[in-house]
């Protein structure tokens, strides 16, 4: 047990007493300068009535659709199409897909928000093919920024579902994927009958990962749009930055944090119970 105590220091001092502190200041009217003033529940009231904070929750909600649900199924397929064909073309495909991991967030955003201008690679390629008349400014757009940064966490997160995926399929008994098969089963009873049953550990790994990455973005958005045009891409870790240092308004920021892990470890437990239950 004593071994454990320096890393329960650590997560005690840089997690758990930030966030017991986050929450106390979300009680105040603070600057972050100035003397704070008790505001009790005002801050929490306003997170579920200001228009924009209230979107930036929704907007982060969406995005779980972009980060977790659509890289979990191509995840799933790309996995399923690369364990019946092992050849080593499809490992220079892993390396490639699995790439995005490993560069860094704000890296990611400057790249694709070039990708995304007027002038970018995008337009030049829809042009190229014949499809010139519709181009735009995709991340001034009001109906297509959010899609837009959306894309890129499914891009990002591609590659991190496929390799808890390719690890987990390794542990199947090969005898499992021989029963269908002399039960005149193929690729795709073989799919939804041995590979996905068999991995349910890993998608639950997955979702949670990529759903704490949907909830708590912020390099990307940032990055790419600064919540802009509009609102149409404010999450709230950008809320959160732009109430606490560009309004000087703390508490709420305070307030609109605790919302957010609160909402996050809900998902979560969520997403384990629901693991557990499938396995038991």
């Amino acid at each position: 047990m004593f071994y454990l105590a320096p890393a329960l220091a650590v997560y005690i001092v840089f997690v758990v007493v930030p966030w017991l502190s986050t929450l106390w200041y979300s009680f105040f009217d603070w600057d972050g300068i100035g003397i704070a003033t008790w505001n009790g529940l005002k801050n929490y009231l306003t997170v579920f009535q200001d228009p924009g904070q209230l979107d930036s929750i929704v907007h982060a909600l969406v995005l779980i659709m972009f980060f977790s649900v659509i890289p979990i199924v191509l995840g799933l397929v790309l996995t399923a199409l690369i364990s019946r064909n092992k050849k080593r073309k499809w490992r220079v495909s892993q390396t490639l897909i699995f790439l995005p991991q490993v560069l860094p967030l704000v890296a990611v955003g400057v790249a694709w928000k070039q990708i995304y201008a007027e002038n970018g690679l995008l337009n030049s390629t829809l042009t190229a093919v014949g499809l010139g008349g519709i181009t735009q400014a995709w991340l001034g757009s009001f109906t297509w920024a959010f899609p837009a940064v959306g894309l890129v966490g499914t891009w990002v997160g591609t590659g991190l579902c496929l390799i808890l995926f390719l690890s987990g399929v390794q542990s199947i008994e090969p005898s499992l994927y021989e029963a269908v098969q002399l039960d005149g089963g193929g690729p795709i009873r073989e799919f939804f009958a041995v590979t996905l049953p068999s991995l349910r550990g890993e998608i639950a790994v997955a979702g949670t990962v990529t759903v704490i990455s949907a909830l708590a973005s912020f390099d990307i958005v940032y990055v790419m749009t600064l919540g802009g045009p509009g609102n149409a891409t404010t999450v709230p870790g950008v809320q959160i930055y732009e109430l606490a240092f560009s309004f000087n308004k703390v508490g709420q920021a305070s307030a609109l944090a605790v919302v957010l892990s609160v909402l996050v470890y809900a998902i979560v437990l969520l997403i384990n119970r629901s693991s557990r239950n499938a396995n038991s």
